[in-house]
């Protein structure tokens, strides 16, 4: 009896041991397949993320055709055209020197008051400083004098007249009295002259001051005066320049001097941004430099937004004939992206970067000299914003 029991207890001990080994193995397994492992992302998902990536390892911008035509990108071919000649010349903007002046006193004292500040825009006529000048006390002085005489000789004459008509005095009074009113007309005359060689008039309150005015609209540049300061009649205190339009001096070296002639049209570009516009040649000059053997030319453009200040270095591009060229795109066509040129070509997805070397630009149309072949479709027009889409990407990668 007693070895019936523990055999019965032996069999559920070896049975209990059995399902213990059964539940560990299967809670390992359960521990390795399931536990701990994120949810498949669904199918969808999956191929926009695979799609997204293998797009931005092939440096592909990612825009669908409504995006295309939201962002108003215009698609063009790339194809053979007929494309001005372009010489391009180096220059730098200056001075309108027709509009330029330096502006001196014309007469020696001392500054009471100076109401011009540097950088201001001033008009015509607008008082810039007021100056005390012995030297225009003595003038003005003599002026008064002249005037009064000549009114005295003027009172004689018309009484000498009368006499003699009327017989009562000899002609010779007559004859004196019309020699001595010429001469007084004379020396008012002349102390009228010298008051309005120094932009002067007659005394208007004390007879030693002087207004200095502006003589034309413009901007002062410089300033070389100051309140109570001494000046002498020859010094440059204002530099005065109507920046409303400028020079554009171009460097011309002996082999392009026959293409650049008086009243040819030259595109300009500032060589410091992407700012240009168009002028015509005023002058070319006869001479070569000794030191630098070239020539000099003359533009003059246009500046109301006051954006082409003088000393700043420009590019000049002159148009001489047309030639036809294999590969063509539009001007806007071209960005730059690493300092490279590139063209944005139409992928499936898409546009992609293009580097491409490029030749004579007019304008209207840039030549590719390599990196483009003709009938790729690129982004014409509006190709900043695929640039700009290109330079989102770049930024959200490096974060």
């Amino acid at each position: 009896m007693k070895f019936n029991t523990d055999k019965k207890s032996l069999k559920s001990a070896l049975a209990i041991v059995l399902i213990g080994v059964a539940l560990g193995a299967a809670i390992l397994f359960w521990k390795k397949d399931g536990v701990g492992v994120a949810p498949a992302p669904r199918a969808g998902a999956a191929a926009e993320q695979e799609e997204g990536a293998h797009a931005e390892q092939a440096g592909v911008i990612l825009m669908n055709a409504s995006q295309i035509q939201t962002a108003g990108i215009s698609l063009a071919k790339a194809q053979g055209a007929s494309i001005g000649n372009v010489i391009q010349l180096p220059g730098e903007v200056r001075f309108n020197e027709d509009l330029t002046a330096h502006i001196v006193p014309r007469t020696p004292g001392v500054a009471e008051t100076v109401s011009a500040d540097l950088g201001q825009s001033v008009r015509k006529g607008q008082v810039l400083a007021v100056i005390s000048s012995p030297a225009l006390a003595d003038l003005r002085s003599a002026s008064l004098a002249a005037q009064k005489r000549l009114g005295l000789a003027q009172l004689t004459f018309q009484r000498e007249k009368k006499l003699w008509e009327d017989k009562i005095s000899a002609e010779q009074d007559y004859l004196q009295a019309q020699t001595a009113l010429r001469e007084a007309e004379i020396e008012a005359q002349t102390a009228r002259s010298k008051l309005s060689a120094l932009g002067a008039g007659e005394a208007d309150g004390a007879l030693n001051r002087y207004v200095l005015r502006a003589p034309f609209s413009g901007e002062i540049l410089e300033k070389h005066i100051a309140q109570g300061e001494a000046v002498k009649e020859d010094a440059n205190v204002f530099l005065l320049s109507d920046l409303s339009s400028v020079w554009v001096e171009l460097v011309v070296t002996p082999r392009d001097l026959d293409a650049v002639r008086v009243g040819a049209t030259v595109r300009i570009t500032s060589a410091a941004s992407d700012t240009s516009t168009t002028g015509k040649v005023s002058y070319v000059g006869n001479l070569l430099g000794e030191q630098t053997r070239t020539a000099k030319a003359r533009v003059v453009i246009a500046n109301p937004d006051m954006a082409w200040r003088p000393g700043l270095f420009v590019n000049a591009a002159l148009i001489r004939g047309e030639r036809q060229v294999a590969v063509a795109v539009a001007a806007d066509a071209v960005q730059t992206v690493a300092g490279k040129s590139v063209v944005y070509v139409r992928v499936d997805k898409g546009f992609k970067a293009q580097p491409v070397k490029t030749g004579n630009n007019d304008g209207k149309l840039v030549e590719i000299v390599a990196g483009l072949e003709a009938g790729t479709e690129y982004a014409a027009g509006g190709s900043f914003v695929v640039k700009a889409e290109q330079d989102k990407g770049s930024a959200g990668h490096e974060d």
